[in-house]
C-alpha cells in the first residue's frame, strides 16, 4: 500500500512538472512565428511585377449572359463564336458607337470629315499602333508588316471594305478582335486607347489614296 501511494506521488508530482513546463514553453519561448517579424523587407519584393487581375474595374472581362453590370465599367456586347468565323461582337451594337475622343464632331470615315481630336492623344494613337498593330499591317496601315511575310491573310487597312467601317466597328475589332487578329482589349484596357488606334487608322487612310491599296491583300 506505502508502495502504491509512492508511485502515486510521484506520478502526481511528474504531471506538476510537466505542466510547469508546458506553462514555461507556451508562455516564455518566443514562438518560432515571431521571427518572420524581425526580417526586413526586400527591396526586390516590393517592387516586383505582380499582377491583380480585378483590382480594377478598368480590365475587360466577359459579362455573364442575361445580367447587368452594375460596376460603371464598360458593358460587354460580345456574341458569337470567333472559333467559327463568327463575329466576336454585335456589329449593330458596334457601329452605333459613338467616338468619344473627338473634339470637331463624329466622323465615322476619312476625308474632309476627319475627326479632330488632341495632339497628344493623336501622339499616343501613334505610339500604341506602332507597337500593338504594325507588326502585322505596316506602318502606314497596307498590311504589309513583318507578321505578313509569314501568315497568310493579313488585311490592308486602306481598302474600300476597312474605310467602310465605322469607328465604333474598328473599336470592336480592337477590343474583341476578328478572323486571324486576336483580341487586344486585355492588352489595351483603356478604352480610349484603343480610340486613340482608331483615330490613327482613319489618319492613315485619309493619307493614302483610296486606289493605293497594293501593298497588302484586298
Amino acid at each position: 500500500m506505502r508502495h502504491s501511494s509512492r508511485w502515486r506521488t510521484a506520478a502526481l508530482a511528474l504531471l506538476a512538472l510537466s505542466s510547469a513546463g508546458c506553462d514555461y514553453w507556451y508562455n516564455t519561448v518566443p514562438s518560432p512565428d515571431q521571427l518572420w517579424y524581425r526580417i526586413p523587407w526586400f527591396d526586390q519584393m516590393i517592387y516586383m511585377r505582380s499582377i491583380r487581375p480585378y483590382s480594377s474595374n478598368d480590365v475587360p472581362r466577359y459579362s455573364v449572359k442575361g445580367t447587368v453590370p452594375i460596376g460603371g465599367s464598360e458593358p460587354s456586347w460580345e456574341t458569337g463564336d470567333p472559333s467559327v468565323g463568327a463575329y466576336a461582337f454585335d456589329a449593330v451594337v458596334a457601329d452605333k458607337l459613338p467616338n468619344p475622343t473627338t473634339t470637331g464632331g463624329v466622323a465615322a470615315r476619312p476625308g474632309p470629315d476627319l475627326p479632330v481630336i488632341p495632339g497628344d492623344l493623336a501622339a499616343k494613337g501613334d505610339t500604341l499602333y506602332t507597337t500593338y498593330c504594325a507588326t502585322c499591317h505596316g506602318q502606314t496601315g497596307a498590311g504589309n508588316g513583318p507578321v505578313s511575310a509569314r501568315m497568310v491573310g493579313i488585311r490592308s487597312l486602306l481598302t474600300p471594305q476597312a474605310r467602310g467601317y465605322t469607328d465604333g466597328y474598328l473599336y470592336s475589332i480592337i477590343r474583341y478582335g476578328r478572323g486571324l487578329m486576336p483580341m487586344y482589349g486585355d492588352k489595351l484596357p483603356n478604352p480610349t486607347h484603343r480610340w486613340a488606334i482608331v483615330n490613327h487608322v482613319r489618319a492613315l487612310q485619309a493619307a493614302t489614296p483610296p486606289a493605293d491599296t497594293t501593298g497588302g491583300k484586298p
